[in-house]
C-alpha cells in the first residue's frame, strides 16, 4: 500500500473556513429559536408570525442544499462557498437592522439560501481534499460541528440576546464570515468556473424541485396544529407529491439534471442516505424535545437549558477521537448498528423523567445520546461517500445532507402531532385518576396525598390544575421520546443491511 502525501496546512486551512461556514449556518436556526420573544417585543410583531422567521430559512435553505452540487460544478468550490458566505453575511446584516416583518422574512429566506449551499461543501471537501490521509479526522471535524451546532445554540443565543441585544445574533456571523471567506480565497483548490454550465441548468427542474420541497416544509409546519386530513395540509402534500415526481422524472431523463438522482441506484450511497434520514430525525427531534422538556416542564430559562444541553455537546467532543480509531479497524456497518442503537436507547430513556426531575433524568440520556450521534454520522457518511468518485460527490453530499434535514423535518411534525394529540388525553387520564385518589399519581403529579373522605372542592382543583397539566405534558414528551426511539431504531436495521464486501473506510484507501 503506498502512503498518501500529508495534507498541507493550506489544505487544513481551507477545510477549516469551510466548516466555519457550515457551523454559522447550522447554528443561525438555533440562536434565533431562542431569541425570537425578544424579536417578537422590539419588532412589535404577532406571535402567529413569528414561526416564519424560521420556517422561511429552512425552505430556502432545503431548497438550496441539493443545487451545491450544480453550483460546485459551475463555480468551483473556492468561489461558491466565497459567494455563499458574502450573500450570508449580508443577509445578516439585514435580518439585524431590519425593522419589520416583510424585511426580516426577506433576508431570512436569503440567509437560509446561502447557508443551504454552505452545509454540503464541507462534506464532500473531507473527500475531495483528503483522498485517503487525514479524510477519518476531517470528516470527524465537519460532523462533530454539525450536530455540536444545534447543542450549544440555545445557550450562544440566549447569551448573546441578554448581553449585547437580538441583532447580534444575526451581526455575529459577520466578522468570522469575513475571515472565512479570505482563508477560502488563500488556501482552496484554484478550479477555474465554468459558468456555461449555468446556461445548460434545467430550469424547469429547478421550479419543480424548489415548489417540491417549499410545499413540504409547509406541510410539515401546518399538519400538527391544521391537522394531517385539512385541506391545507392535504393540498400542500399534493402539490409536494406531484412537483416531486415531475421532478424526479424529468431529472433522470435530462442531459444536465438539477440533481443526480440517478446516484440512489447506487445501494451503498442509497443506504448511507437512508441512515442519514434516520439520523435526522433522532438528532432535530432531541434538540427539539430537550429544550421543551426543560422549559416548559422543568421551568428552566433559555441559558439554564442551554448548559443542561453541553453535556451532549461534551458527549460527542470525547467520544469523536474513539471513533476516528475504530473506523480503521471496524467496518462502518458495525459501527452504525451500534451508534442507531445506543442512540435509540438513550432517546427512550428521555421518556422516564417526572415533573420534578428534569435535570436529572437528562443527564445520562444526555450522555448516551452523544456517544450515540458521532456513531450514526461519521459511518454513515463513510457508507454514502466514501467511494464515490470524485465528480460525483458534490451531488451525493447534497444528497446526503438534504436527507438528514428531511428526516429532522419530518420528525419534527411527527413529535408536534403526537404532544398535540396526547396531552389533552393524558390530562383527561391524570383528572381521573386524581379524582379517585390514586396515590402513585399524586406522587407523579406532585401533590400531597389527601386524607381519606376529603372532598374535592372548584378551588382545591384550580389550584391543582397547572401541576396536572404539567404532568400531561411531561406524559406527552415521553411518548414524543417513545416514538422518536422506535424511529431511530429502525436505523440498525438499516445499517445491517450495508454490504460488508467493500470497506469504505480511510484503511483502504
Amino acid at each position: 500500500m503506498i502512503e498518501s502525501p500529508k495534507p498541507s496546512l493550506a489544505t487544513w486551512l481551507g477545510f477549516s473556513a469551510l466548516c466555519t461556514g457550515m457551523f454559522m449556518a447550522i447554528l443561525d436556526i438555533q440562536i434565533v429559536a431562542t431569541s425570537m420573544p425578544a424579536m417578537q417585543s422590539a419588532l412589535k410583531l404577532a406571535p402567529d408570525a413569528m414561526s416564519w422567521l424560521q420556517t422561511s430559512y429552512l425552505i430556502a435553505e432545503v431548497i438550496a442544499i441539493p443545487l451545491t452540487g450544480a453550483l460546485t460544478r459551475a463555480l468551483s468550490m473556492r468561489w461558491l462557498f466565497v459567494a455563499a458566505t458574502a450573500v450570508f453575511i449580508a443577509a445578516s446584516a439585514g435580518c439585524a437592522y431590519s425593522t419589520g416583518f416583510t424585511s426580516l422574512i426577506a433576508w431570512r429566506c436569503i440567509q437560509g439560501f446561502a447557508g443551504g449551499a454552505l452545509i454540503p461543501l464541507v462534506f464532500s471537501a473531507a473527500f475531495l481534499l483528503f483522498p485517503s490521509r487525514g479524510q477519518s479526522l476531517a470528516t470527524a471535524l465537519a460532523g462533530m460541528l454539525a450536530v455540536l451546532a444545534p447543542t450549544v445554540g440555545p445557550l450562544i443565543g440566549g447569551w448573546i440576546t441578554s448581553t449585547w441585544g437580538w441583532p447580534w445574533l444575526f451581526l455575529i456571523n459577520i466578522a468570522p464570515g469575513i475571515v472565512a471567506i479570505a482563508m477560502a480565497t488563500l488556501c482552496l483548490p484554484r478550479d477555474a468556473p465554468r459558468l456555461q454550465l449555468l446556461r445548460s441548468l434545467d430550469l424547469v427542474s429547478l421550479v419543480l424541485l424548489a415548489a417540491a420541497l417549499g410545499a413540504l416544509e409547509i406541510a410539515l409546519k401546518n399538519a400538527p396544529g391544521y391537522g394531517w386530513q385539512s385541506p391545507a395540509t392535504i393540498a400542500t402534500l399534493a402539490l409536494t407529491l406531484a412537483a416531486g415526481g415531475a421532478f424526479a422524472w424529468r431529472s433522470l431523463h435530462h442531459t444536465s439534471p438539477v440533481v443526480d438522482l440517478s446516484l440512489f441506484s447506487d445501494r451503498q450511497f442509497a443506504l448511507g442516505c437512508a441512515l442519514s434520514f434516520i439520523l435526522g430525525i433522532g438528532l432535530y427531534g432531541n434538540v427539539y424535545l430537550m429544550p421543551v422538556f426543560l422549559g416548559y416542564v422543568g421551568r428552566y430559562e433559555a441559558i439554564e437549558i442551554g448548559e443542561i444541553m453541553l453535556v451532549t455537546g461534551a458527549a460527542q467532543l470525547l467520544v469523536s477521537p474513539i471513533v476516528i480509531w475504530l473506523e480503521r479497524t471496524i467496518h462502518a456497518r458495525d459501527l452504525s448498528i451500534f451508534g442507531f442503537a445506543l442512540f435509540a436507547l438513550g432517546i427512550a430513556m428521555g421518556a422516564t423523567g417526572t415533573p420534578r426531575d428534569a435535570y436529572d433524568a437528562m443527564l445520562w440520556p444526555q450522555i448516551l445520546r452523544g456517544i450515540g450521534i458521532m456513531f450514526c454520522l461519521l459511518p454513515p457518511t463513510r457508507i454514502a461517500l466514501g467511494h464515490m468518485q470524485p465528480a460525483e460527490l458534490p451531488d451525493a453530499s447534497a444528497l446526503f445532507n438534504l436527507m438528514r434535514n428531511l428526516g429532522g423535518a419530518i420528525g419534527l411534525a411527527l413529535i408536534d402531532t403526537v404532544i398535540y394529540g396526547r396531552v389533552d388525553k393524558h390530562g383527561a387520564a391524570l383528572a381521573e385518576r386524581l379524582l379517585a385518589f390514586d396515590p402513585q399519581t399524586f406522587a407523579f403529579v406532585g401533590l400531597p396525598m389527601p386524607s381519606p373522605g376529603t372532598l374535592i372542592t372548584p378551588a382545591m382543583q384550580a389550584l391543582a390544575r397547572p401541576a396536572a397539566e404539567r404532568a400531561a405534558l411531561t406524559l406527552a414528551i415521553h411518548d414524543a421520546w417513545i416514538l422518536t426511539a422506535v424511529l431511530t431504531l429502525i436505523g440498525v436495521a438499516v445499517a445491517y443491511a450495508v454490504s460488508t464486501k467493500h470497506q469504505p473506510s480511510a484503511v483502504s484507501s
